[in-house]
């Protein structure tokens, strides 16, 4: 997607070899104007699949998650990585490592948001080894609902997450393919159609 991948050339910044910081406009602040974009780029390439959910993480996937919720015309929820008192009712779980963070987190959704009627859409910030939408898809399958896809903001297309979510038979659409974090500079593959 132009609009994201000329915004990471501009404020994007690489930390190391495997960090890209995007904390102005997609995971600290958020950019409506761009969110707004991604969302409906998401709705688009999910059109034809029948999606009455789309399921994302907290906290930075909420945004683009939500966005193509509305773009889509379905709720959308988000798996919480801590139980609030107000979660009393049988909770699907799952564990999630987090490369950013160096964690393992368990996640949870109320069983009553996701059902064996839900075709679902999992949105989610970044990819890089595929964790947390490996940890999303496993709460979906305990609900019984069918994952129709998952899309991804920004992929790091150099780590092997992709690849284990298209060996589970997934289809991934990433708006911005990165091919490359060496020596501060980002180099992009060619985006998902």
């Amino acid at each position: 997607m132009k609009e994201l991948i000329e915004r990471i050339k501009t404020d994007g910044r690489v930390l190391g070899e495997g960090v890209l910081k995007v904390d102005s406009f997609v995971t600290h602040q958020v950019d409506p104007v761009l969110m707004t974009q991604i969302g409906e780029r998401f709705a688009e390439c999910f059109a034809d699949s029948n999606i009455t959910k789309v399921v994302t993480i907290e906290a930075s996937g909420i945004a683009p998650a939500l966005y193509a919720a509305q773009f889509l015309g379905v709720p959308m929820v988000f798996a919480r990585k801590s139980k609030s008192l107000t979660m009393n009712e049988e909770l699907l779980t799952s564990e999630v490592y987090s490369f950013t963070k160096q964690i393992t987190s368990t996640i949870s959704i109320s069983r009553k948001f996701l059902s064996a009627e839900d075709n679902v859409l999992i949105i989610d910030d970044f990819l890089a080894n595929g964790q947390a939408a490996k940890g999303l898809i496993e709460l979906c399958r305990q609900a019984g609902a069918n994952v129709e896809g998952i899309g991804i903001v920004i992929e790091k297309s150099f780590q092997d997450g992709r690849q284990l979510l298209e060996d589970m038979g997934l289809k991934v659409v990433s708006l911005a393919r990165i091919e490359s974090l060496s020596n501060g500079e980002v180099s992009f593959l060619k985006e998902d159609a």
